[in-house]
């Protein structure tokens, strides 16, 4: 029997193969067989953790992005929220690889399979960290309940990938802040007032 020390170990060598695969050749390429051979590993050990390709390929991107924030932070103020929330964002951002989320997205485009994953997994995760800020704003009679927060979770994470990952611009805290002020907080009270 495998203690539980060993078994974490044979995980993070799992998803540590994972990662260095897509770097190397790509989701398409990259198979169940050479993530075994690479992490030492049996194929039976791979999928009685993961189902498939797609799953393994999310656990690995999200164990190196860190666990998203479930809880938001209540600070008690709508804006000093989204501050937290989208610094924790953006931490997370930050570590990653840029080829290898780029391929992913690549790779989404293709394998509908796969996107639905990376969907279910880690942008659902935005929107209920988002809608959880929104949730408390309302609570606090600081937003209308009839608030869509749909429109607002890709703003948020589409301006963070962008300066990130197309053009390079910095993603410090002033930009954190003048997204904040000029664009999503806008927003939200236009959304807030025009219902």
């Amino acid at each position: 029997m495998e203690t539980p020390r060993r078994s974490e170990l044979r995980e993070e060598a799992i998803l540590r193969a994972t990662l260095e695969l897509l770097a190397e050749v790509g989701y398409d390429q990259m198979t169940m067989d050479a993530v075994a051979a690479r992490a030492q590993s049996s194929k039976a050990t791979i999928y009685r953790k993961w189902p498939g390709k797609a799953e393994l390929v999310v656990t690995a991107v999200r164990r190196r992005a860190g666990n998203p924030a479930k809880s938001p932070p209540d600070t008690g103020n709508l804006r000093e929220d989204l501050l937290a929330v989208l610094r924790l964002m953006r931490n997370n951002l930050v570590g990653q690889d840029a080829a290898l989320i780029l391929g992913l997205m690549i790779a989404m485009h293709r394998d509908q399979g796969l996107a639905g994953t990376v969907r279910a997994q880690l942008i659902d995760d935005k929107r209920e960290v988002f809608g959880a800020v929104i949730a408390q704003a309302v609570g606090r009679g600081e937003l209308s309940a009839s608030v869509d927060d749909t429109m607002f979770v890709e703003i948020s994470s589409a301006m963070l990938f962008s300066r990130l990952f197309v053009t390079g611009e910095p993603l410090d805290d002033a930009f954190i802040r003048h997204l904040v002020d000029a664009v999503l907080l806008p927003l939200l009270d236009h959304q807030s007032s025009a219902r």
